[in-house]
């Protein structure tokens, strides 16, 4: 018997289970996957908007300034990377220029800091790689950049070890309500609570229908993306988009936290939210509409593609409510662009509403919000030397793309939920994240993890289940 339980564990779940751990309440997250950050929080942009094209009196724009102002906090106390980088968005004719003065406008009226029109002179200084055919840009010097799975990954870690359980590979098929919720998941688990908080991403719409009325559609809005190798990350500093359409923020380029460089996203409306193979013909687009914003790209640089789905909901804004016919049942859904950078904001929203219909405010006097991470290329020469003085696993590295140790393998490994696999180590401390994308060390995280874990190495998964590296012995 619980007193909250969030149904999805990717950025927005996570982050409204680590805030109710402030509070006595017992809180546990039930997702469908094998890990946590496994959606829409592993594959989009990485990026904390400033806030400036949300529509004024949305709760998009609300939250999304809120959020980004929280980010830099949480980030440092959770010891994820996150650096506020600024964006522009790049004019290239009169027209766009009148869409950046819309934007500057609007962004002021929602309470977006630092805001500045740029000049071609300026933007070309500030960014020299950029078109020169550019004409002028918006400055937001708000704008940031963080590593999006590794976030989510640092809430759900320090949730639990403020007092929330999570179970995996539980999708929920059923719920009922009586005194209390009944939630019925397909491993035949059944978990009462007294309240419920749908945070299913692309699925919210279903978890939604189990039990209510149906009031809103999320559609899957595909995005594809190029990942360049570190020989591109330091074409640009800020984060630069292209003016937005009515399907999107449009291609931006970025650089990351982890010193690579992302291309993307195209926009595709589908119905299978299962959706995330790349295709020929969105990469191309992807490609040829980015040499609008530069020609310096070597694509022939790029080291990974992957697609993301955007749960776009039909409402036009954020679903962050109680349902009106079943009470105790509170929406988190539609969280599309800028889901992320208001993830901090939108948990605070949703406790509210929470502790308005009855839950309790008592503080966990006991709540630790810190975590901690090592993260061995980081370090100073010195602290290395102490470190592998204390623990030698540190002094063996695995990744030599990305300089990762046994050492961090193993903490992760540690640090993780359910069953680990291949992917979920790369999610958390990055081998196989580099220009070989694990060509070398993927053999031998598996051999760590099947260590570990004392498993036999042909169980140890890729990603899902079933997905076998090993399939049997040679000699």
């Amino acid at each position: 018997m619980y007193d909250v339980v969030i149904i999805g564990a990717g950025v927005i779940g996570t982050s409204i289970f680590r805030e109710l751990t402030k509070y006595k309440v017992k809180v546990a997250i039930v997702e469908k996957e094998n890990d946590v950050s496994m959606g829409t929080s592993k594959a989009n942009s990485a990026i904390v908007h400033a806030g400036y094209d949300p529509k004024e009196g949305t709760l998009m724009a609300r939250l999304n300034v809120k959020g980004n102002e929280m980010f830099e906090d949480l980030c440092k106390e959770l010891d994820v990377p996150f650096k506020r980088n600024g964006s522009l968005v790049l004019a290239f004719n009169e027209e766009d220029l009148e869409t950046v003065k819309k934007l500057y406008d609007n962004g002021n009226k929602i309470g977006v800091k630092g805001l500045k029109i740029l000049s071609k002179e300026e933007v070309l200084e500030k960014e020299p790689n950029v078109s020169d055919k550019v004409v002028g840009a918006l400055y937001a010097p708000t704008g940031g950049i963080v590593g999006p799975m590794e976030y989510t990954i640092a809430l759900a870690e320090n949730g639990v070890k403020n007092g929330g359980e999570i179970f995996l590979n539980s999708e929920v098929i059923k719920i009922e309500k009586g005194e209390n919720f009944k939630i019925t998941t397909k491993n035949n688990k059944v978990i009462e609570s007294r309240f419920i908080v749908n945070a299913a991403g692309v699925y919210a719409d279903k978890v939604h229908n189990l039990i209510c009325p149906e009031s809103f559609k999320i559609t899957p809005r595909r995005g594809q993306y190029f990942v360049m190798d570190k020989s591109q990350g330091k074409l640009f500093n800020s984060t630069i988009f292209q003016c937005p359409s009515t399907l999107g923020k449009g291609i931006l380029v970025s650089p990351t936290v982890h010193g690579n460089l992302i291309v993307g996203p195209d926009a595709e409306d589908l119905e299978d939210k299962e959706a995330i193979n790349t295709t020929s013909k969105g990469l191309e687009y992807v490609r040829e509409t980015t040499l609008k914003t530069t020609e310096k790209i070597n694509f022939r640089e790029s080291i990974r593609n992957f697609a993301g789905l955007r749960a776009q909901p039909d409402t036009g804004d954020f679903i962050i409510k109680e349902d009106e016919h079943v009470k105790g049942f509170i929406d988190a859904a539609g969280m599309k662009s800028p889901g992320l950078s208001s993830a901090p904001a939108v948990a605070l929203e949703v406790v509210k509403i929470l502790q308005d219909i009855g839950l309790t405010k008592e503080r966990n006097e006991n709540f630790d919000g810190r975590r901690k991470q090592i993260i061995f290329s980081e370090l100073s020469k010195e602290e290395k030397g102490e470190l592998i003085k204390k623990n030698p696993s540190y002094g063996k590295i695995i990744c030599r793309c990305e300089g990762i140790t046994e050492g961090e393998i193993i903490d992760a490994i540690s640090r993780s939920f359910g069953t680990i696999t291949l992917d979920g180590v790369k999610r958390r401390c990055r081998p196989g994240m580099g220009r070989c994308q694990g060509g070398f060390c993927g053999p031998r995280v598996l051999e760590i993890i099947a260590r570990e874990l004392k498993k036999d190495p042909i169980n140890v998964y890729q990603e899902k289940e079933g997905s076998y590296i090993l399939v049997g012995k040679t000699k």
